[in-house]
């Protein structure tokens, strides 16, 4: 018989064009259906969060029920999911405010009634929108019941809707204070019935709540043994025959279990984890089956709040130079997870750095999966970069030879990404060239710093000279190391691609220009005697005709012809000019399919060489020119437009 004393429940529409947002939300704005767990339960976390905060003022809030926590209950034969919460809860007019508006949760509300005095406290309690409608990307109706704590059991609240364009409330009889949010799941998501599904995405996105999150506790029952069995049991001596074992079922009980670990790892104090527990954490985090090279555990106070842990590896990834592969740390918000590879709180540079960041506040769009652009998240960014900036610093400053040897390890895998950060990062391009390591002509291992250079300069050395290169021999036979060479300065030799790059966001380091002594002319200043100097100014003007013949000759070929002051074995070099792209950046830039512009080489001659010496008096002087212009090309590296024609010079040559 029906009450018909029980007042109907009330119909209410959404906001205008709800039901086209609500289609959006649930077929647009989330990657998959697995991400309402994540929603709902942290939806009952802040509702937890803001119970325990006013309670701090009100403890009659908690009605003698201070144990807070969430719990999912799963009904298969009604094809429902429960997500129940003993936190602040609704009346009815909340729940009108609150779930018949997109995008409005009641958390901002609820913080914006917070003095400044409490704003710091505050910062616990989430600031989420939509999550409460994707609930409908899996269910076909939601109710909601709910009463506010403090209020009367009378002043429960049923809200029910299908996510179209209604909604209806009713005020119920609710014993205990909370939300229960019940999805009615639709046939085509009945996995979701499966406790163990459940149970793992809670154990995959919300693990690290605070609050414990409890399911029904399963066992095994055995069914009882019929007396044919029991008289088969007795006579067999006690043991059942195989085939004759009692069957049994996973039952559910009444007893509720904790299905998370509700303490995350890195929100307890570093001197209570140990090592192992470090390394399982980034093995378990990673799938990685190598420990971490090093990891840095640190708490950000400050304007933004926020725990970092970040992880180094052993070993580079196979696709670390693919700059457009997923890369990033785990985002956490109040130990939610939120996404796998938050990209923007890491630089590109430092790509290989693996962890988690958990912070209380951060501006996430509807959906929760992509970061916007803010001051916070650069904030964080910058914060995570020195903090590996630091990491880095004390292993390779360290006089431990443990740590020495770490830093010469993660240099061999992450040496040549970590220059990438002299172009990208303006802020700590003083932090990263204090990392780098390279050869040198006097050391061909990879372990020559810039301040160790500048220890070993000679007096009066008033640059610091490097060499780029395609490889180490390749840089060790180039004639632009012949002076050098003869006057014993060490010369640094960079033979990574991406050192050509880097090298044009770096012009001095504390203080001491760097030169790269393929470009421009070399001026060694006070390593140049008076007697080279005249020597050098009367070789000039010894040779201007044969200079001015063989820029005739070249043409195009070279942007100038001189004499050299660095050659002292071979006849000829080519020199980049100041401001000009060297052949390897050239070629780097011809590789990645950019534009190339137009750049000639200038020619440079020795005359103390015989074959330079011969040329004033050749017959054939166009052939030879061409000839010495194309063997300084081949010393470099480069490529002859044509060999067929080279080849033919230097044949006629030899015959004569």
């Amino acid at each position: 018989m029906v009450d018909s004393t029980k007042p109907e429940p009330k119909k209410h529409s959404f906001e205008a064009e709800v039901a086209q947002l609500l289609h959006l939300v649930t077929h647009s704005l989330y990657s998959n259906a697995d991400i309402f767990v994540r929603e709902l339960v942290s939806n009952a976390s802040d509702a937890c969060d803001k119970l325990r905060f006013e309670g701090n003022q009100n403890d009659a809030l908690y009605e003698g029920d201070s144990e807070l926590r969430i719990r999912i209950d799963i009904d298969k034969d009604a094809k429902t999911i429960s997500f129940i919460d003993n936190g602040i809860g609704m009346n009815e007019a909340d729940a009108i405010e609150h779930l018949g508006t997109i995008a409005k949760s009641g958390t901002k509300a609820f913080l914006e009634k917070l003095s400044d005095a409490q704003k710091q406290d505050g910062n616990l309690i989430g600031q989420f929108g939509v999550g409460f409608y994707s609930g409908f990307i899996v269910a076909d109706t939601i109710t909601v019941e709910s009463r506010k704590a403090g209020e009367p059991a009378s002043q429960g609240v049923r809200w029910v809707s299908d996510g179209t364009g209604e909604f209806t409330t009713e005020t119920i009889e609710k014993p205990t204070r909370g939300t229960t949010v019940i999805l009615h799941i639709t046939d085509e998501h009945s996995e979701y019935l499966d406790r163990h599904k459940i149970k793992s995405l809670v154990n995959k996105y919300s693990d690290h709540i605070s609050l414990p999150i409890q399911m029904r506790k399963e066992v095994w029952q055995e069914e009882e043994l019929t007396d044919a069995q029991k008289t088969a049991n007795s006579e067999a001596g006690g043991e059942t025959a195989k085939d004759e074992m009692p069957q049994g079922q996973m039952i559910t009980t009444d007893e509720w279990e904790t299905i998370n670990q509700a303490n995350a790892l890195w929100t307890r104090s570093p001197s209570e984890i140990t090592d192992e527990e470090y390394k399982e954490f980034y093995k378990n985090l990673t799938y990685d089956y190598d420990e971490p090279l090093t990891w840095t555990h640190n708490r950000v106070e400050g304007r933004l709040q926020y725990t970092q842990l970040l992880y180094i590896p052993k070993k580079a990834p196979f696709d670390l130079y693919q700059r457009e592969q997923k890369h990033g740390l785990k985002l956490y918000v109040k130990r939610v997870f939120i996404m796998d590879d938050a990209e923007q709180l890491l630089p590109m540079y430092l790509r290989f750095v693996k962890g988690v960041i958990d912070t209380a506040d951060l501006p996430l769009n509807v959906s929760r999966e992509i970061l916007q652009e803010s001051r916070d998240v650069k904030s964080i960014r910058d914060g995570n970069a020195r903090r590996i900036l630091t990491v880095l610093a004390s292993l390779a400053n360290s006089d431990e030879a443990e740590k020495q040897e770490k830093y010469q390890q993660f240099y061999a895998e992450f040496g040549n990404v970590l220059k990438e950060g002299l172009g990208e990062d303006q802020s700590n391009r003083d932090k990263i060239a204090k990392l780098l390591r390279y050869a040198t002509t006097t050391d061909d291992n990879v372990v020559t710093s810039f301040d160790d250079y500048k220890g070993r300069m000679k007096d009066g050395q008033k640059a610091i000279y490097y060499l780029t290169a395609e490889n180490l021999a390749a840089a060790k036979a180039s004639p632009q190391l012949e002076v050098f060479k003869k006057k014993g300065i060490e010369v640094i030799l960079m033979t990574n691609p991406v050192d050509e790059w880097a090298m044009n966001f770096m012009f001095e380091y504390d203080g001491t220009p760097l030169q790269n002594i393929a470009k421009g002319a070399v001026d060694l200043g006070d390593l140049t005697d008076e007697a080279e100097k005249e020597e050098a100014k009367k070789a000039e003007e010894t040779f201007k005709p044969v200079v001015e013949k063989l820029k005739g000759v070249l043409g195009s070929r070279a942007k100038d012809v001189r004499v050299s002051n660095r050659l002292v074995d071979s006849p000829a070099l080519l020199v980049t000019a100041d401001g000009e792209l060297s052949p390897q950046m050239m070629q780097m830039l011809k590789q990645m399919g950019q534009p190339v512009p137009e750049s000639k080489p200038i020619l440079e001659v020795n005359p103390n060489h015989p074959l330079i010496q011969k040329l004033e008096s050749a017959e054939q002087f166009d052939d030879l020119a061409q000839v010495i212009f194309d063997q300084a090309l081949l010393a470099e590296g480069g490529q002859l437009e044509d060999p067929a024609a080279y080849l033919k010079r230097v044949n006629a040559l030899l015959m004569k």
